[in-house]
């Protein structure tokens, strides 16, 4: 049956709308595969009617005009595909800044990284032409209610350099009275973790 493949695809990206997927080049490839081969038999029944020039040639036209369908649909889902691990990378940009997690990053393909690399540097050199220094717009994504944040640490980070030049020695479990706009990123990255 025509865009089996293709609705298996869209199935599995849908089930995993909170994660991404490892990238399915098997499924895509198969996809590709079955499109061809929809667009060479079209080719050549529309070869044959050409050729035939006699009435029966219009049996043709039904079959391919619904493979020509299928095409089109197969085509809109490997799209969609794409376009929806594109929109979830962005946002991944967002959440966890311009390093990805291991977990994550084993599960794009060589393009879907080069992607993210080039946005990333998109982003920072936008970030960086805005006034005189510059504005980090991942930051403060949620507008915050204080200015410093209770920090606890996950993991024994080492020396921790803020804006005013004090030193922290960020060690696992100890907690840290820190400006809220100096510790998101360590916050995002897993570092650190705000205390409520």
């Amino acid at each position: 049956m025509f865009c089996e493949k293709a609705h298996v695809l869209i199935k599995e990206l849908s089930r995993n709308r909170d994660a991404l997927p490892p990238y399915n080049t098997d499924l895509l490839n198969e996809i590709n595969t079955e499109v061809k081969q929809l667009i060479t038999q079209n080719q050549e029944d529309a070869q044959i009617s050409e050729d035939s020039r006699v009435m029966n040639h219009a049996s043709y036209l039904p079959t391919v005009k619904i493979r020509h369908a299928a095409i089109k649909r197969n085509i809109r889902c490997i799209l969609a595909y794409h376009y929806n691990r594109l929109k979830c990378l962005r946002n991944m940009r967002w959440q966890f800044g311009s390093i990805l997690p291991p977990d994550v990053k084993s599960n794009l393909s060589q393009s879907e990284i080069e992607w993210f690399s080039k946005y990333s540097s998109n982003l920072v050199q936008y970030m960086r032409s805005i006034g005189d220094e510059g504005i980090n717009l991942a930051v403060d994504l949620k507008p915050p209610k204080s200015l410093y944040i209770e920090v606890r640490c996950l993991t024994d980070y080492g020396q921790f350099e803020l804006n005013d030049g004090s030193v922290l020695l960020l060690k696992e479990n100890s907690r840290h009275y820190l400006p809220r706009s100096e510790c998101e990123e360590l916050i995002r990255q897993g570092v650190l973790e705000h205390v409520v």
